[in-house]
This record gives structure tokens, sequence and C-alpha cells, in this order.
């Protein structure tokens, strides 16, 4: 008797402790798919354009933009209307680096003429140094840097229908596409350079000089927090 009390003491401190396991699982997941993807809802004032096929102008309104996949050297971001149940476009984006982090999100544009629409150069998620420099089709890139006195990176306008092909994981053929664009930059003048003359890179760093970021003490205090819960809780049983 006292050898089968004692296993179902165990069974229910071992379900306990697994189940609170899963959900710090739950938890840490959520919490890191929210920092890699950089989901930020913005709202827009005015129509603004993005990448597309011809002019893609977003009315005014609230929409989501999220990181498909990220790479290296070459981000896939995608922009949904506020629900999410629509993409609007699924972007090559190179990284670009700035000297000063900000705590709120930062969009930058190509000034243009007073009435058209602005068109979205770069997105920068809050606290990071690194943004995504968004990159066009040619024909429009080409538009773009003479309106805006400022050099654009461009792809090829054959590449451009991926663009705005329905897209729901990096795998795809659409998304495989756009990673293995030739990506080159366009000056105001005409003149077609490598991407290294516009783009800064993030700096090289080491281990020992990586920056240090709270965001995740939260979760981890609360991690801390459960896997000391499942402890007592567990000699508890156990001595009962």
């Amino acid at each position: 008797m006292f050898a089968r009390n004692q296993s179902k003491r165990l069974s229910r401190a071992l379900v306990f402790a697994f189940s609170i396991t899963v959900l710090c699982m739950i938890f840490s997941s959520t919490a890191s798919a929210q920092v890699w993807n950089k989901k930020t809802t913005v709202t827009f004032n005015v129509p603004v354009e993005i990448p597309g096929v011809g002019a893609q102008v977003l009315p005014a309104g609230t929409y989501v933009f999220r990181l498909l996949d990220s790479l290296s050297d070459r981000n896939i971001v995608q922009v949904f209307n506020k629900d999410e149940s629509h993409v609007y476009a699924t972007i090559l984006a190179i990284p670009n680096y700035r000297l000063k982090a900000t705590d709120k999100t930062v969009m930058t544009f190509a000034e243009r003429a007073a009435g058209d629409p602005q068109a979205i150069r770069a997105w920068f998620y809050p606290g990071d140094n690194s943004g995504q420099e968004f990159v066009y089709p040619k024909r429009k890139a080409v538009a773009l840097a003479k309106i805006t006195n400022l050099p654009v990176l461009y792809i090829p306008d054959e590449v451009a229908p991926n663009i705005v092909a329905p897209v729901k994981t990096a795998s795809e053929p659409a998304v495989i596409a756009l990673k293995e664009a030739p990506v080159m930059a366009v000056k105001p003048t005409g003149e077609v350079v490598p991407i290294a003359e516009v783009v800064v890179p993030p700096p090289v760093q080491t281990a020992a000089s990586l920056p240090k970021t709270a965001s995740d003490m939260p979760l981890l205090a609360l991690m801390g927090f459960l896997c000391l819960s499942v402890g007592i809780s567990f000699r508890a049983l156990c001595a009962r």
C-alpha cells in the first residue's frame, strides 16, 4: 500500500512538473518568435508606396510588418492588413546599419512631390541598429532615385511578380527567387553601383562586445519562479 501511494505521489509530481515545463516552453517560443519576426503594427495617416508591381500604394490605415525570413545579408519582410488576413507584399530587404538605435519603430521615406505617396525606404525595429532597407523593382527604383535624388536598391523587373505572389513560408519558390535575385543600386544619375556603396553593413561583433539586452529578463525570471514552484510542489507531494 505504501509503495502504491508513493508511486501515485511521484506520478502526480511528474505530471505537474511536465505541465509546467511545457508552459515554460510555450512562453519561451512565443517571446522568441516576437523578437525574431519583429512584428510591428503601424498606422499611416497618408498613402504610402511599398515595393510591388508597378505602383503598389497602401491607403492610409493600419498595417502589420514582420519578418518572414532572416539571413545574414538578406531579409524577407511581409506587409499585412491590420488583422493579418491578407498579405500585400513579400519584400526583399537588405540590413542597413545606423549609429543610434531608438526605443520606437522608425520608418524612413523617400521624399516626393507634394500629393504623391511617400515611398517607404527603410524600417527599423525598436532597439535595433540594423534596419531593413527595402529593395524595389528596377524600373521603379530608377524613377525613385531621380525624384528623391538618393540611390535606391533594386532587383530585376522580372522578379517583381514574386513580391505580390501569395506566400506563407520561406521555402516557397517566390521567396527563393527573391533571395537569389541579384541586388544592385541605382544613383540619381542612372549609374548602377554595387549595394556596398549604398548600404552600411553592421559592424562585426565578438562575443565579448555583443550588447546586453534586458528583453528576455522578465521571461527568465518567470521561468525561474515556475521552476522553483515545481521543486517546492514536488517535495510537498513526495512528503505526503
